[in-house]
């Protein structure tokens, strides 16, 4: 027989064992108190009125507000939220109350410990945002040349920017759409992981000199196609057609979407096709976030665009971004000439695309991480955030750079936008890892464990998840736990010594490296 347990932020929520895990560490609940949690999670798509609680937990009897009051406040201590904050229990004033928090559902054995392998369970499901929601899917690539795959991934790619500058649209990132790729799907399973009401599909063909793109808008809840299109064209028409594609489609949901926004929306990267084909071939190396070949391939394909177009401000961007990937995985020499080629090519991407909330975003992440300049850098991912409240990547970096300014609570809800945004991004770990830092800093040292665990779930060999596990674990007295993760950070690099960490690191103050260095010094990591 399957028990069902529901996994949100570092807590698991065990309806048949009724326990409450936040790690591994049981979290003490009255019957009472547990029912109310069940209740609300269960009914999370909605909301639940004074009346609806009353009934399933008090079967009807009288209870004054008070006493709802105070199992609602013992409810939101359990998970760490507060009447304040509403992290995850939101009260909606004469209305009743919500579970708001991304939720995943999986189901073990019964029996089964809660320390049970999670990569096994399935994806989780996601409440549907209070706005209207929708993924795009990758195009099929119907032309007769495979390696026309670039071409179509770029379509996506266009149309995912245009249609997250909406501001009253919910829009998921490309890298949880692409998880999809070159797999038949159901889309009201894709719906229910990524938390969407609606899905674009669609197919491109490229043949000589025309293109088509076909689309269709399903809506996830019913399977019903809400719309559907097709586009012809000449290549150098190639950017109209995006357009086309994003009107129909915010056409279709968004019919109160003013004029002036779509047309705000509109954009044209670049003049020279050639330079766009390179700039299509740079994404799919980038976002194969993999080895060095294709980060240095990537870059090489960016600055082939740039050469042909010195006004590309997007094809800037991405190359500031292969630095910081270069960066983040010890490819990077720290040279002067390489800080002055980021800080080259971040301020050239924030020249050009003052009203781009990518090249914004890109730009000012690199010169935080890279050129250590936190404070522009910072300013422009705030800036990009204005322009495009959709945009997963700036929530991201925006996380560290609030961690980097010592504002943790900002980078924990950062973090947790990006996710939502993002649920199924390759890059998850970061996310998570940062999210352990910030708590990591507020001193909450059993909750930084518990996000370095999740950082380690999908990447064992995580090494800034290993590291924060480390000195969390240490920090919080579990000695067993962190000398673990420092032997394991020593199998993957020998050389690893507190002393050299600096330079590897992020634009950390002073006394939060300290604090830092200091608990990887009590789990064993030689100075």
């Amino acid at each position: 027989m399957a028990s069902l347990r529901y996994i949100f932020e570092e807590y698991t929520f065990d309806t048949d064992r009724r326990e409450l895990h936040r790690g591994a560490d049981v979290v003490a609940v009255t019957p009472q108190v547990f029912d109310l949690l069940d209740y609300l999670i269960r009914n999370r798509e909605r909301v639940v009125s004074k009346d609806d609680l009353i009934s399933a937990i008090w079967k009807g009897r009288s209870v004054s507000d008070a006493a709802l009051t105070t199992r609602l406040n013992a409810a939101r201590n359990a998970i760490d939220d507060s009447g304040e904050e509403q992290r995850l229990i939101k009260t909606l004033p004469r209305k009743g109350f919500r579970f708001v928090g991304p939720v995943r559902e999986a189901r073990a054995a019964a029996g089964a410990a809660i320390a049970d392998n999670l990569m096994e369970t399935p994806r989780q499901t996601l409440t549907l945002p209070d706005k209207p929601s929708i993924a795009i899917l990758p195009f099929t690539n119907l032309s007769s040349d495979p390696e026309q795959d670039y071409f179509a991934d770029g379509m996506v790619e266009e149309i995912t920017t245009a249609l997250s500058h909406f501001k009253p649209l919910f829009v998921i990132a490309r890298s949880s759409s692409f998880t999809y790729k070159g797999r038949a799907v159901d889309v009201k399973q894709v719906g229910r992981e990524l938390g969407v009401r609606y899905v674009l599909e669609g197919s491109v063909r490229k043949a000589a000199n025309r293109v088509r793109i076909t689309g269709q808008l399903a809506d996830t809840a019913t399977g019903a196609h809400l719309w559907a299109g097709r586009f012809d064209g000449g290549l150098g028409d190639i950017f109209d057609l995006q357009d086309q594609v994003t009107e129909s489609v915010v056409g279709a949901i968004a019919p109160a979407v003013e004029r002036a926004e779509i047309e705000r929306a509109k954009r044209k990267p670049t003049e020279s096709l050639d330079a766009y084909a390179l700039y299509l071939r740079g994404l799919a190396s980038y976002y194969q976030f993999g080895s060095q070949q294709a980060n240095d391939e990537a870059l090489r394909l960016f600055n082939s665009a740039i050469e042909l177009d010195p006004d590309f401000a997007s094809a800037y961007a991405f190359a500031a971004l292969c630095w910081v990937w270069a960066k983040i995985n010890g490819w990077f020499s720290n040279s002067a000439n390489d800080i002055a080629e980021v800080t080259r090519l971040s301020q050239r991407a924030v020249e050009l695309g003052k009203d781009d909330a990518i090249a914004l975003a890109a730009g000012g992440n690199a010169l935080v991480y890279v050129v250590r300049d936190l404070g522009v850098g910072a300013a422009l991912i705030d800036r990009a955030l204005l322009l495009n409240s959709n945009l997963a990547e700036a929530w991201f970096y925006g996380g560290w750079a609030k961690n980097w300014l010592r504002e943790p609570e900002a980078a924990i809800e950062r973090f947790a936008r990006a996710m939502r945004l993002n649920p199924l991004d390759p890059r998850m770990s970061g996310m998570r890892a940062g999210t352990a830092a910030a708590h990591f800093f507020l001193g909450r040292y059993d909750g930084a464990a518990s996000w370095a665990a999740t950082a380690l779930q999908d990447n064992p060999d995580y090494q800034p998840g290993l590291r924060m596990a480390a000195a969390s674990n240490a920090m919080a007295g579990r000695s067993e736990q962190a000398h673990k993760a420092v032997a394991r950070l020593r199998q993957l690099n020998p050389m690893l010594r507190v002393s050299a960490l600096k330079d590897a690191l992020g634009p950390w103050h002073a006394d939060d490296l300290a604090r830092y260095e200091e608990g990887l010094r009590r789990a064993g990591l030689p100075e």
